[in-house]
């Protein structure tokens, strides 16, 4: 058997450890440096994160990742952290993170294997289920009514995969109408263009809200999907990820959470069980 000088095992460990730290972003750094955090934000998932009538990033996502700002600032020195707010869709806010365009991801994103390839996770911040919203009136009750029909649906999302998986295992063939933003699937909704939009169920809620008139639209019970929210974050950034989780573990355990869903999600009713332990269990002890 050919033997290797123990050095030469020392050495290539040396390597790949400062490899390794070459590679791993220093998120926390970069802040303290910048005095300012960047994050991507969705600009039209109300009540999660949207751009208000000001002009302004608004909603329940946004509310969590101001307070996380908050605790960053006291973690690295710097209290009057500037958020440099940055809007795209969902497939766009993932990338700006990945690229390290962005600190981190505020919205409606769902946790997936294939996006944990890129990006890390928070712990969860939300739970909700995809859905359709149709016309008022329309003889669509059930995604098995879709034969034939023009579905909206956000391109690159969790939604488009999981509708497209659905139709298939359903034996339903149907148009899917690939769109850019939710405000365009509910006007395409509302002249006739589409038969149903497919989105996350709140989010839908929150579009028909601002829609023409509300009352000629209407959400389908039956369920499309699961969607665990969650904020992305840069990939293997353990300290970063760390300080996340703490400021949301801060804002699980205190009355911080039930003010910030009171104010967005409020009108929904309480908490259901299910998202109260969410709450629950992604609230880390010390």
């Amino acid at each position: 058997m050919k033997r290797f000088p123990l050095a030469l095992f020392v050495i290539l460990a040396l390597a790949a450890a400062g490899a390794n730290a070459q590679t791993a972003p220093n998120t926390l750094g970069k802040i303290k440096a910048a005095k300012a955090v960047n994050i991507a934000f969705a600009g039209d998932s109300l009540p999660f994160a949207w751009v208000n009538p000001q002009n302004q990033p608004a909603g329940y996502s946004i509310d969590l990742c101001k307070r996380i700002v908050t605790h960053l600032g006291r973690v690295v020195g710097q209290p009057d952290l500037k958020i440099n707010w940055m809007v795209g869709g969902a497939a766009d806010r993932i990338q700006m993170v990945a690229s390290g365009k962005a600190d981190m991801e505020c919205g409606n994103t769902t946790q997936t294997l294939t996006r944990l390839a890129i990006v890390d996770f928070s712990n969860l911040i939300f739970i909700d289920g995809g859905g359709f919203v149709v016309r008022a009136g329309s003889p669509i009750g059930k995604m098995a009514d879709m034969g034939s029909k023009k579905i909206a649906v956000l391109k690159g999302t969790t939604t488009e995969a999981r509708l497209k998986t659905e139709l298939a295992k359903r034996s339903v063939t149907a148009t899917l109408v690939q769109i850019g933003d939710g405000l365009e699937g509910i006007a395409l909704l509302e002249a006739g263009s589409v038969d149903a939009f497919a989105g996350d169920k709140v989010k839908l809620v929150g579009l028909a809200a601002q829609s023409k008139d509300p009352g000629k639209l209407a959400l389908l019970p039956e369920d499309l999907s699961f969607e665990p929210y969650a904020l992305a974050l840069p990939r293997n950034d353990s300290a970063f990820r760390l300080e996340v989780n703490r400021a949301l573990t801060m804002i699980y355990t205190s009355t911080d959470i039930d003010t910030i869903f009171t104010q967005w999600l409020g009108p929904l009713g309480r908490p259901s069980g299910l998202l109260a332990a969410m709450y629950l269990l992604n609230a880390i002890p010390e």
